[in-house]
């Protein structure tokens, strides 16, 4: 995964997985109808608003709440490149991985400016936006290959796949 670029749209601390995904939604499961509903219970135009490629940088505890993977779903089916936050609640974390969402924790997103242009380069962890470079820890190389797989099962599949070919 190489440097992406997009603009940078800003929610603060404790975005949990119902402003994420709305839970009137959880009775599909399908990517495109959830992406639809993305982040409309934190900002009703946010689908409208964002492109394919856009970042979303928030403050502390991101994903908090339920467990479901409908909200690392939807941020992901909706296009979005990543989520760059201070923190992240822990089961969104490995749902966001596991759906193949990059993520990455960076203190100092919170004060990044709203509709900034961004730039990530998630092999070496670092986010630049509004003037300035933030560091995260960069992943490991087996969380990298998950998540260019597309998250755990693409890549159970082709490691499996792979297998019976060799």
């Amino acid at each position: 995964m190489g440097t992406q670029r997009g603009k940078v749209w800003r929610f603060g601390d404790d975005v949990n997985t119902d402003e994420i995904i709305p839970a009137r939604y959880l009775n599909s499961s399908d990517p495109a109808e959830l992406a639809a509903h993305c982040m409309e219970d934190a900002d009703p135009d946010f689908v409208r608003k964002m492109k394919p490629g856009d970042f979303i940088v928030a403050g502390r505890n991101f994903g908090c709440g339920s467990s479901r993977e409908h909200a690392p779903v939807a941020i992901k089916a909706a296009g979005i490149t990543a989520v760059i936050a201070e923190s992240f609640a822990r089961i969104f974390f490995r749902n966001a991985i596991n759906v193949g969402l990059p993520i990455l924790e960076c203190p100092g997103a919170s004060e990044i400016a709203n509709e900034s242009d961004g730039e990530l380069d998630l092999a070496a962890g670092v986010f630049s936006a509004g003037g300035r470079n933030l560091e995260g820890a960069p992943y490991p190389e087996a969380m990298r290959r998950l998540i260019d797989a597309g998250g755990l099962m693409p890549y159970v599949a082709a490691k499996l796949a792979a297998r019976k070919q060799g």
